[in-house]
């Protein structure tokens, strides 16, 4: 695909945008990844110089989803701490560029350990540093105060648990979902125990899939903070718990990834990590972690339904497989809710 044909850029209009700020021309696009999630494209100036460009979707945006105006926010207040990310570059709220607000980054050339074959090129040793630096650069997001950092503002402060449960239980059932007894079961069990929150900085979908790593196993820059907010920072933990396969693991985990190679560290050891670097009461865990399942069964019976209506295209998603693995999901969570004593 030429540059001229990619989705989502006007080569003229973005071109000259970026040369008002000093980027030589011409400038050449690429795809770097797409699907259901804001588009990035990989951008490459006259001097070999290379950025990303990060837009929303062309199509079927959510009126509270894909707010670029956030993740610049939550990028450049970050970039300086002790949280690796991308050094923001521009961001452009004019939509007559094309077609809608985005934001310039430096583009971070890493390792994205986004399934198993992902972790080939690492040694066992990487792979054991890239598990542990992933909780420790965690435990550096959430030792951040917001206000220090100029996020003070940024979102509600307060009632985050119970306003995600609202959400997603709103969503699959708009989604036009079948047999949600099980799901609306687990978020009366959730919604009626949820913990005291602690306010801090929430990354949404922290994960090794959304972090770039070197060749040694160090975190290189935390990417994707499309859903950052203000919140608990326990529910980022339990997500990546709830992630973490390990070898021998009875049902899958939430998404796919590579921590049941050889050579990366347990939940135990993440776990262990971050009550030494945070200090956190670490008691409510397992809700998180329950939480976490019941918003991945969300997700997926969400998706599914919109694949069996037609109002997705046909991109190898197997609808039996998946159903299979929403019905597991689903059962492992109801299975921690009642582990918690919760019913």
């Amino acid at each position: 695909m030429s540059a001229v044909e990619l989705p989502g850029i006007e080569l003229s209009s973005v071109s000259r945008w970026l040369a008002e700020r000093g980027v030589p021309t011409p400038v050449e696009f690429s795809l770097v990844s797409g699907g259901r999630s804001n588009l990035t494209y990989r951008v490459s100036d006259a001097d070999g110089v290379v950025r990303a460009l990060r837009r929303p979707p062309t199509g079927g945006v959510l009126s509270t989803a894909h707010d670029m105006s956030r993740e610049w926010r939550f990028l450049s207040a970050l970039h300086g701490t002790g949280v690796p990310v991308p050094e923001p570059f521009a961001y452009c709220e004019d939509t007559d560029v094309t077609g809608a607000s985005f934001y310039v980054m430096d583009f971070v050339d890493g390792t994205v350990l986004a399934d198993r074959a992902s972790a080939a090129p690492l040694s066992r040793a990487a792979r054991h540093r890239a598990g542990t630096a992933t909780v420790e650069c965690m435990a550096a997001l959430h030792n951040l105060a917001p206000d220090e950092v100029g996020l003070g503002d940024a979102a509600r402060r307060d009632g985050y648990l119970r306003r995600q449960l609202q959400r997603w239980q709103k969503q699959v059932h708009a989604s036009g979902a079948p047999d949600l007894a099980l799901l609306d079961q687990v978020h009366d069990a959730l919604l009626a125990h949820v913990p005291e929150q602690v306010t801090g900085i929430v990354h949404g979908d922290f994960r090794p899939g959304n972090l770039s790593y070197d060749r040694d196993g160090e975190v290189l820059a935390v990417l994707d903070w499309e859903l950052a907010t203000l919140g608990e920072p326990l529910a980022d933990l339990g997500w990546l718990i709830a992630t973490w396969e390990e070898p021998g693991d009875d049902l899958p985990a939430v998404t796919p990834g590579p921590t049941a190679e050889d050579g990366f560290p347990t939940r135990d050891d993440l776990v262990a990590r971050y009550a030494e670097l945070t200090s956190r009461d670490l008691t409510n865990l397992p809700f998180y972690v329950a939480f976490q399942r019941w918003r991945s069964c969300c997700i997926t019976a969400g998706v599914r339904a919109r694949y069996q209506a037609g109002h997705m295209a046909d991109d190898g998603y197997d609808a039996e497989a998946r159903a299979d693995t929403e019905q597991r999901q689903a059962h492992l969570a109801w299975q921690a809710v009642k582990d918690l004593g919760l019913t």
